[in-house]
């Protein structure tokens, strides 16, 4: 069993090193493509205002009433011309958010803008399903999408629109900044793990013309490229992704442009991250599980693409291999002290520690490149305590997302959930009486707080065999669950507080709604 248990915990580092090997390959291409992503900036300029297409705006929205008309005030004035762009808000709400997405609309047809609130008789395929519904009805040739926690530049289309003068061009997408990143430390370390996919990640494998991913928002698709590749689909949490694939395996060329932000709102509750990352997880896995195996088999394909995507497609698997090499660390620290003789194996074991040097360039050169304006050992400072925070909040999670990965490979199936919006952005602004956030203690929080007490106990077996080689990463384990077992307890407790108006007297508003529509 001894043997078993160094053989898995072995074979676990082993996978993530070889994962992180292809995570260094893409920070390699990122490093050595600038001349090649300053290639792909297209100027507002050099396109004709009357040559421009037509264009479609999608606003996918269900349940949004903290944020939805931020959303379309700032979609209303997108600077396009009138004639050529169509904007169409997909409202499957079912509470009084309707009434509020109502109102606008109406008030920015009395200005002449072209926008259509589209409610659909039944809402089947959740966002796919009313992406689809939506693109039947388009006006446009070309089709921008933009979730209900966005607020787009006013030139994001005029910064887009032109590269598809290359008709091989199937999406555009852009880089996430973020509305709230200074709002709390959870959002500090989401807006650092994000900017490592936005830049190392999607800059990477764009630059090599390996497979990447629509974002899900803040892009622009042709429509030819989403009818060729069989629509939007509602068979994967991820239908983003899944279209994504599919789109290249057709031949479509994906352009990403790091040098458009568009700003989007951090999710601020522990709940709503935990909902957001079970989403992800779980719909890449599925992903894997539907598409991996056509890739693999596409002719036209070169080696290194299917490498890629396989590391790509797989990616959420890594969670569930820390959740597995966390579990199995307390064990082998025991066996370490049980059999001294077997130190050939350790040391072995230990070349897998270069995975952190990986970790650190990943992390580390988007980092600097979206905080340049920091001296050098304060930037210094400050991304070491991030990295060791992040990292320990994604260690943190690995039950979590390990049970998402788990669903999806073998198939079970559940609802798209939808991550609660609160638009707050500085410290002033209060989430508490969000009426998104479900109340209650999940039992999945209380196996959270099991485990920051396991890993407790392996620092006390540390220090009781007088071993402290696992010392600091049975910490970083005990701060990582701790902080997610905290967070949730601390935000799944709602406070008695006045829930927050919306945008003037709510009462009012409906009237006024109802009168107009």
């Amino acid at each position: 069993m001894e043997w078993i248990t160094l053989f898995v915990y072995s074979a676990t580092l082993l996978l993530l090193l070889t994962y992180n090997l292809g995570q260094l390959s893409l920070i390699v291409i990122y490093l050595r493509s600038e001349h090649k992503r300053r290639a792909n900036i297209v100027v507002p300029a050099s396109s004709e205002w009357y040559s421009l297409p037509t264009v479609t705006v999608q606003l996918p929205v269900y349940n949004e009433r903290y944020v939805v008309e931020r959303l379309i005030d700032a979609v209303a004035t997108l600077n396009y011309p009138a004639d050529k762009l169509e904007i169409q808000v997909l409202d499957d709400s079912t509470d009084d958010s309707i009434e509020l997405s109502t109102r606008k609309v109406a008030f920015y047809q009395l200005q002449g803008i072209n926008i259509k609130l589209i409610r659909r008789p039944e809402r089947v395929g959740f966002k796919a399903g009313a992406l689809a519904y939506g693109l039947d009805r388009a006006m446009g040739d070309f089709i921008a999408i933009f979730d209900a926690d966005f607020v787009p530049d006013p030139d994001f289309l005029l910064k887009t629109i032109p590269h598809f003068a290359d008709p091989a061009i199937g999406i555009v997408q852009t880089r996430w900044t973020h509305l709230n990143e200074d709002y709390s430390l959870l959002t500090q370390l989401q807006a650092f793990g994000l900017n490592a996919h936005f830049f190392i990640e999607q800059g990477g494998r764009n630059a090599a013309d390996f497979f990447m991913n629509f974002n899900g928002t803040a892009g622009v698709w042709r429509k030819k490229a989403i009818y060729d590749a069989g629509g939007w689909s509602s068979d994967t949490l991820t239908e983003d992704l899944d279209l994504s694939y599919r789109a290249q395996l057709k031949g479509w060329k994906f352009i990403y442009r790091e040098d458009i932000g568009s700003p989007a709102e951090l999710p601020v509750a522990m709940a709503a991250l935990k909902s957001q990352q079970y989403r992800w997880m779980k719909g890449a896995a599925e992903c894997a599980r539907k598409i991996m195996a056509t890739v693999l088999r596409a002719p036209k394909v070169p080696f290194v693409n299917k490498l890629h995507a396989f590391f790509h497609l797989f990616s959420s698997s890594t969670f569930l291999l820390v959740f597995v090499l966390a579990v199995l660390s307390v064990p082998v620290l025991y066996i370490r002290s049980n059999h001294p003789e077997w130190a050939s194996a350790y040391f072995v074991i230990n070349l897998f520690q270069y995975n952190l040097i990986i970790l650190l360039l990943f992390y580390g050169i988007p980092f600097w490149r979206s905080h340049q304006q920091l001296s050098g050992s304060r930037s210094l400072i400050r991304f070491m305590v991030h990295f060791l925070a992040y990292s320990s909040l994604m260690i943190g999670l690995s039950l979590h997302n390990s049970i998402a990965v788990i669903e999806g490979y073998i198939g079970r199936k559940t609802p798209f959930v939808r991550t609660p919006k609160f638009n707050v952005a500085n410290g002033s602004d209060t989430w508490r009486a969000n009426v998104y956030i479900a109340e209650g203690l999940p039992w999945l929080t209380l196996l959270e707080g099991i485990m920051m007490l396991y890993f407790i106990g392996g620092i006390a077996l540390g220090v009781y065999l007088n071993d402290y080689r696992m010392l600091f990463f049975h910490c970083m384990l005990t701060v990582g669950f701790g902080m997610v077992f905290v967070y949730s307890l601390l935000h799944t407790v709602r406070q008695s507080a006045v829930r927050r108006p919306i945008s003037g007297t709510f009462d009012a508003d409906r009237r006024a709604a109802g009168a107009v529509a």
